[in-house]
Parts: C-alpha cells; sequence; structure tokens
C-alpha cells in the first residue's frame, strides 16, 4: 500500500526497489549472505528460500521487487534493485547491520529515492533507518491472501512459535522463572532471589541490554576437544564459589544483626573476592578460542576488556570496603585513580600493539569480507592516523571502515 509520495513521473530520477528480511531468514535457510544486489540475484535468492521454505513470506516480498523492477524498467525509469537482512535476534543486532548493508547498496548505487517492499510491520519498523539515509517514494505491502483468512492464525502461530527468538520468549522465559522458583524453594530461601533475578532481566531488556550481554557469549568456545575448556569450567567453578562466599558473609552479618546496607555490602564483597580470577579466566579462554579460529586481531579488544574489567572491580571492590569501614575516604580516592590510570594504560597500550600489527600486514590490494563470508570489497589504502581502512566495492565506489572493525588478516581481511 503506498505511503506518503507516490512514484515520481519524473523518469530521470534514479529509483532503488528494496526490500529488507529483518530476521535474516535469507542467510538460515539458504546460506545466501546480505546485502543481494541486481534482477538476477534476487529472482535466484528469492527462488531459493522459496524452494526451502515455500511459506516463507521474505520470498514473496523479493519476487514482488523484482515484478516492480521490471514494470519500472518497461516504463523507462531508471532503476536498481536490493535487498538487505537483519540479524536473527532482531532488536539493536539486526538495525545495525541493517544500516551497514544499506550503506553498502547505496554506495554501490546512486540513486534519488526508494521504493519499499514490505511484508508487514515488523519490516515497517525499520522505515525511520531507511528514511534517514534516503528519500522513501513509495511503501508497497506484500499481503498473503491465505494468511487473511482466519483458519490459518493457528498455523502461522505454530510456525513463528518455531523461529528461535520467539521461542525464547514463548518457552524459554517461563520455564526459567518455573526452575527458579523451584530451586528457591528447594532451597529455603523463599520468593525474594527469583523476583531479584527476574527484576534484573526486565532491566537488561527494558534497556536494550539483552541482546548485548548474548553477543558477549556468542562463539563461545565450550568444547572439551579445546584448551578453552578448561579456563570457562574453572571460571564457572570461581563464580559459584563466589556467590557461596558472598551468600555466606550476608548470612553471617544478618545473624549478628549487622544494619542493612552493611550486611549488603559484605555480601558484595564477599562476591567480589575471587571476580579477578573468573574475568581472568574467561578472557584468557576467549583468547585462546581467537587463537585457533585463526581471528588474531580479536585479542586486542579482549586487552581493551582487561582494562575496563580493573577499573570496575577496583572501584566496586573500594566502594564496599569504604562503606563497611575497611578504608577511609581518602583511601577510596586513591585507589579509584590507581585503577583508572592501570586500566587506561592497559587500553592504550592494546590500541598501540593492534596499530603496529596493522602496520605489519600488507593489506592494500587484499579481499575484504564479513564474518558471514559475504565480499566486501578490495582494500584500496589504510589511513593509520585516522584510523581507517578504504574499501574498493566491486562496483568500483570508496567506502571508508573503522580498523577497529577488523577481525583478522590473513590473505584476506575480515571485518565485523
Amino acid at each position: 500500500m503506498p505511503r506518503g509520495k507516490t512514484i515520481s513521473k519524473d523518469k530521470n530520477e534514479r529509483l532503488l526497489i528494496l526490500t529488507i528480511d529483518v530476521d535474516n531468514d535469507l542467510y538460515r535457510k539458504t546460506k545466501i549472505s546480505g546485502p543481494v544486489m541486481g534482477r538476477v540475484q534476487n529472482l535466484s535468492a528469492a527462488n531459493q528460500l522459496i524452494l526451502a521454505d515455500p511459506e516463507d513470506t521474505d520470498g514473496n516480498t523479493m519476487f514482488q521487487a523484482v515484478r516492480m523492477y521490471d514494470d519500472l524498467k518497461k516504463e523507462g525509469y531508471s532503476v536498481n534493485i536490493a535487498s538487505i537482512t537483519g540479524t536473527e535476534t532482531e532488536g539493536y543486532d539486526a538495525d545495525r547491520e541493517i544500516s551497514r548493508q544499506l550503506e553498502l547498496v547505496l554506495a554501490s548505487y546512486k540513486v534519488d529515492a526508494c521504493i519499499f517492499i514490505t511484508d508487514g510491520a515488523s519490516d515497517s519498523r525499520v522505515l525511520p533507518i531507511i528514511e534517514s539515509r534516503i528519500k522513501i517514494n513509495s511503501v508497497k505491502t506484500v499481503t498473503m491472501k491465505q494468511a487473511e483468512q482466519l483458519e490459518n492464525t493457528y498455523f502461522v502461530i505454530l510456525e513463528k512459535l518455531k523461529e528461535p527468538h520467539y521461542a525464547r520468549i514463548v518457552f524459554g522465559i517461563p520455564a526459567i522463572l518455573f526452575l527458579l522458583f523451584a530451586v528457591s524453594f528447594a532451597l529455603g530461601l523463599g520468593w525474594e532471589p527469583p523476583v531479584a533475578l527476574i527484576g534484573i532481566y526486565l532491566v537488561l531488556k527494558g534497556f536494550g541490554l539483552e541482546d548485548m550481554f548474548l553477543n558477549s557469549f556468542r562463539g563461545f568456545g565450550f568444547s572439551v576437544e579445546r584448551i578453552s575448556f578448561v579456563f570457562y569450567l574453572s571460571a564457572i567453578i570461581f563464580t559459584f564459589a563466589s556467590v557461596l562466599i558472598g551468600y555466606g558473609n550476608y548470612l553471617s552479618q544478618a545473624n549478628i544483626g549487622t544494619d542493612p546496607l552493611s550486611t549488603a555490602a559484605f555480601a558484595i564483597e564477599g562476591f567480589l573476592l575471587l571476580l579477578p580470577i573468573v574475568l581472568f579466566l574467561y578472557l584468557l579462554g576467549r583468547i585462546f578460542d581467537a587463537r585457533s579460529s585463526k581471528y588474531m586481531f580479536r585479542n586486542f579488544k579482549y586487552g581493551s576488556y582487561i582494562g575496563s574489567s580493573i577499573i570496575l572491580w577496583v572501584l566496586l571492590y573500594s566502594f564496599v570496603a569504604w562503606v563497611i569501614g575497611q578504608i577511609y575516604f581518602g583511601e577510596l580516592l586513591g585507589f579509584a585513580v590507581v585503577a583508572i590510570a592501570i586500566g587506561i594504560t592497559i587500553t592504550a597500550g592494546t590500541n598501540v600493539l593492534r596499530v603496529r600489527a596493522i602496520r605489519t600486514k600488507r593489506m592494500k590490494g587484499k579481499v575484504v569480507v564479513n564474518e558471514l563470508g559475504a565480499l566486501i570489497g578490495k582494500v584500496s589504502g589504510v589511513d593509520i592516523k585516522r584510523g581507517a581502512m578504504i574499501i574498493n566495492t566491486s562496483f568500483g565506489n570508496p567506502i571508508r571502515y573503522s580498523v577497529d572493525r577488523i577481525v583478522d588478516v590473513s590473505n584476506k581481511v575480515v571485518i565485523k
């Protein structure tokens, strides 16, 4: 259904037919990475998607885009076609990936406006992202006729529940909730701990931190075949030990009648006691995983995490020590200054090592791909001072990427 302006009658206006697969069904079902540019490529991708899942509406949306492309071509318009994808988790990660792919498409095609083809509300949600980068002349909503019939609603719901994102919400959250209450009552802890954990989760969900937290564990190499398994398992053991120490401190202070604030501070202090070991073991495991996957440039990111972790841990530990009267306020300030200085030094040192590593790698002329293997282009130059890498796409258009996005450099450059 058209939205806003209709298609311009000015046939000199360069148009882009654009479709968006927010939850990345295209890659999950066909292993085709976005963006998909050109009529032949979109028609081929749509055919493969429909063959993989005849009920998928994204494939029909791509067919509609190809049809509109052909119609406008016959009418003499200057028109291009592209399909871009988000991520399975949707949310912020999907929006960021859509923005990245849209920038790549706009760098490849010189266009004045776009016609957005959508299959419903899930895709329409990203309209502000598109409108911030290109004028939208028209929006066409593709509706499957079968889906309009009430008797098919049951089957549509069943299909949605098979997708991991919705299954996690509908089944995963209630299941965790029941387990938390069962464990809590079995240990005689009452209803307070489960409610507190649920509150923490809702805070993460409400402020959009859930996807960020899950992404930190993506690619978690928890396998007995890897040496990192030892470090991850040790980190889990020390985490449980930290929780037990914190809970023991809480019980001991509560039994002697300590005020609530000090009791909470003693509990937090006990939990923080072994936390540096947990963080060190976890990051060490990630470094070994990066080495085994040959993504060595990720190690520089983990070096920055170590610096940030030192700052956070020292600040928290010093604060609770001050609350329970173990140190004076002046000592708290002193520890904070030292922690910040050490953290900044580690982070700066890591960045220096990363820059040196980039300088030693001859990247000019190398092929650039993303972590899914999709071709981006070739490196035409690196600006170390500005921290930028210039990439020429297959269409000959230059794109600038931050060197912070480099994951690995070998016979090709891998970026995130």
